[in-house]
């Protein structure tokens, strides 16, 4: 039995650049979508906003009574690193 060659190992450079292009085709393809008409449009345009300009869905929460303990609310964001 022969053994299977195994593939040349990828430099950074090679995978960052990978990285980089097919974000680039994405983007080539998303963006036309984005600024289109129908309800593909509006997806394409509420992915696009929420990755690209850090739009966020919010929730609003009311609370009426009286409280006899102490509430704490805790919230954590992830901020994301665009290419």
């Amino acid at each position: 039995m022969s053994a299977v060659p195994s593939p040349k190992p990828a430099s950074a450079h090679e995978l960052e650049s990978g990285a980089i292009k097919a974000n680039a085709r994405v983007a080539e393809t998303l963006y036309p979508k984005a600024t289109g008409e129908g309800r593909e449009a509006v997806t394409a345009a509420i992915f696009w906003l929420k990755t690209r300009a850090r739009w966020k869905e919010t929730s609003i929460h009311e609370l009426e009574g009286k409280l006899h303990t102490s509430v704490t609310f805790v919230t954590i964001f992830e901020d994301m690193k665009l290419l």
